[in-house]
């Protein structure tokens, strides 16, 4: 009973041990079918090339009389794997000088024997050498594929970083704009209270300098952020508007500016758009006349149809643009005179602002000019609905009322 008793436990110790071993090689069986299964799944394509290598090579040993067809196919074969496999440059030369090696001494061998001519053993370095020269151009092919990646990748990188710039930018012009309005329009209240109740004529004077300097700072930020919001999806609501009812609009807006008005030839014409927005922008074109005329000078406005557009004008008599400028007044904040006054240059926003509104309606701006006979500038609109479907929600931006005044040059 003792000895049973002192050697069950021995025998139950040499069943765990053997258990233990079992469930470690279980343990390694899976990972090692695991490692075997993706070797043979990335190189089964090699392995199965140098069989069939293997298969031309004992035909052309044993049958020397037939050699050109499996000598053929093992460098045809040689050519469409490497097409496959792309290998490195090192792995390349070692795999072609191997069949070389081992086509040329099968070949070599059977010339040393007479069963074959001399000149047959010529044709494996001449084959040997095509397959090097397709190599090279292969491979100065891929490297200059690679080099067209990698400048796309930086250029579409360097899109990416640009797109992101110019959305942080309008993000801060929409805020700034925001968080400018309240406070100038506090201290626009006080400096117009301050100057209504002044007792001097001083402090007057100086009121009435700060409210009007709070004025332009309030119209530029409202037109800011129009600017910043011409790309956004409620930058226009949309609706059939009378051309017609626009330019005479426009014109009772501004007639008490001592010009020689004139009204132009004016289609009834209706376009599908923002009838704010192409108010706002005719007001921008007829403040830029106006800055740029005198009182004895004339202002046209028209609307026609010319084609499959509507087209709006305004004409003046005024100073001009000169060539070099004509580029350039479109850009935000660039004035056609750089040594303008304020006064009379305004911000530089008005006709960028007339650029972006006639975008958003699928039209374009021009203008021509000759200096010291005036400026001609029109907007273009599709006459018929645009192609593609306009935002027809949204209030659209601060500031889009018809009768805001606009930005000259």
């Amino acid at each position: 009973m003792s000895a049973h008793s002192e050697v069950a436990p021995a025998g139950t110790a040499a069943t765990s041990g053997g258990g233990t071993a079992g469930a470690l090689a279980g343990a390694r069986g899976p990972g090692w079918r695991a490692q075997a299964g993706r070797w043979w799944r990335s190189s089964r394509l090699d392995i199965i090339w140098v069989g069939f290598v293997a298969l031309n090579l004992a035909a052309m040993r044993l049958v020397p009389q037939w050699q050109t067809i499996p000598f053929l196919a093992i460098w045809v074969s040689l050519t469409v794997i490497y097409g496959f496999r792309l290998w490195r440059l090192q792995p390349t030369i070692l795999t072609m000088a191997a069949v070389t090696v081992a086509t040329g001494g099968i070949i070599g061998v059977q010339v040393l024997r007479g069963q074959q001519d001399a000149d047959y053993l010529a044709e494996v370095p001449l084959i040997a050498l095509m397959f090097l020269v397709m190599v090279w151009h292969g491979r100065r092919r891929l490297a200059a594929m690679e080099e067209r990646l990698a400048a796309m990748e930086e250029v579409q990188r360097v899109s990416q970083q640009n797109l992101r710039l110019l959305t942080h930018q309008r993000r801060f012009l929409q805020d700034a704009s925001h968080e400018l309005g309240t406070p100038i329009t506090v201290a626009l209240g006080h400096a117009e209270l301050l100057e209504r109740t002044a007792g001097s004529p001083e402090v007057s004077d100086d009121a009435r300098v700060i409210a009007d300097e709070l004025r332009r700072l309030r119209k530029l930020a409202t037109r800011m952020l129009l600017l910043a919001s011409a790309d956004g999806p409620d930058f226009l609501r949309t609706e059939p508007v009378a051309v017609e009812s626009v330019v005479i609009d426009a014109i009772g807006r501004w007639d008490h500016v001592p010009r020689r008005w004139r009204l132009g030839t004016v289609t009834d014409i209706t376009v599908t758009g923002d009838r704010d927005r192409l108010a706002l922008a005719l007001d921008a074109l007829l403040e830029n006349a106006i800055a740029h005329t005198g009182p004895d000078d004339a202002i046209e406005v028209s609307a026609r149809r010319e084609g499959g557009q509507v087209i709006l004008g305004v004409a003046d008599s005024g100073c001009g643009i000169e060539p070099g400028d004509l580029e350039r007044i479109f850009h935000r904040f660039a004035r056609a005179s750089a040594g303008r006054g304020r006064e009379g240059g305004g911000f530089g926003l008005g006709l960028a602002i007339v650029q972006a509104i006639s975008e958003a309606h699928h039209g374009s701006v021009r203008a021509s000019s000759t200096p010291g006979q005036g400026s001609s500038f029109e907007i273009a609109l599709p006459a018929a609905a645009p192609p593609g479907p306009l935002p027809r929600t949204g209030n659209g931006a601060a500031g889009s009322a018809p009768h805001s005044p606009a930005i000259g040059r």
